[in-house]
């Protein structure tokens, strides 16, 4: 079939001056499919190159592969299909190493499980600062006789006592990490009689913990000057230990002592011994 002879004015048209598709077929007065077989091979004019509306998203979805999202959550976050996600990143792989595979799929099953128990927790939390909030106001103000008597256990079971092969009797001296726990022990001994400016503190802390931060925040705990307190015990760290109290909420222990208090040891004795009498009668009732 003889060629027809508009074709290389047409090729020469397309290249210079750059004439477009539609300006082509109306000079020639040609339809698409022969205008398509007389440019086969050239490449379009540089003009006729628009930018895609959607390059901006096609550079952040690559970008977004290359930190390790799937294709699904960047069809998400882009709004465009998932296989326009994944024409967009099919070149990049999810993982480069085993090790990030292992890494991506251990964040997945975090956020999956996450997803299943947040609800529960979060209806676990409600219910916990329910029963809190009833419970604390049900106790209400308490009496001395019963902080005497909360006080006496709450010494029994954190403070220092005697021990059977060491008859000599101490003065009070009261370790605890809970500063609730150590403002029950400061209005207890000062119900007893002993003289709040008498008493001294010290910090019981790790060596490797920020100890001036520490002594500064039980210093506004208890409401003195951390000045006042006595030089800090220091526990030796020990790297072989997993330890789970680090960090800026770790403050150590705090150490109240009450000097000169071995009368008031007695009154402490004194009141476990009549709890622990209640408890014989009670023992008693029900045999």
């Amino acid at each position: 079939m003889k060629e027809d002879p508009r074709r290389d004015e047409a090729r020469r048209l397309r290249v210079d001056p750059g004439l477009s598709r539609s300006q082509l077929m109306e000079r020639f007065g040609v339809g698409n499919g022969t205008l398509s077989e007389w440019l086969r091979g050239l490449e379009a004019p540089e003009w006729t190159q628009r930018p895609n509306a959607k390059d901006d998203l096609r550079d952040l979805a690559v970008e977004m592969r290359r930190d390790g999202c799937s294709v699904p959550k960047i069809a998400s976050e882009l709004g465009v299909s998932k296989s326009t996600a994944y024409l967009w990143t099919k070149h990049i792989p999810l993982d480069s190493t085993p090790a990030a595979r292992e890494e991506r799929l251990r964040r997945h099953m975090e956020l999956m499980r996450e997803a299943r128990w947040a609800p529960h927790r979060r209806a676990r939390d409600g219910d916990r600062a329910a029963v809190g909030r009833r419970l604390g106001e049900w106790v209400g103000e308490l009496s001395d006789r019963e902080v005497t008597l909360i006080g006496a256990v709450a010494y029994w079971c954190e403070g220092a006592k005697e021990k059977p092969w060491h008859q000599t009797t101490l003065s009070l001296q009261f370790i605890n990490s809970d500063p609730r726990l150590i403002l029950l022990f400061l209005r207890y001994v000062e119900l007893l009689g002993a003289d709040p400016a008498r008493l001294t503190y010290r910090l019981s802390i790790h060596e490797t913990a920020d100890i001036p931060a520490a002594a500064e925040w039980w210093s506004g705990v208890v409401g003195v000057p951390a000045e006042r307190f006595r030089r800090p015990i220091l526990k030796k760290h020990k790297p072989s230990t997993v330890r789970r109290n680090v960090g800026d909420s770790y403050r150590g222990c705090l150490i109240v002592y009450v000097p000169k208090s071995s009368r008031l040891y007695w009154a402490v004795d004194g009141v476990m011994g009549g709890i622990a009498g209640s408890g014989d009668r009670w023992r008693a009732a029900r045999m």
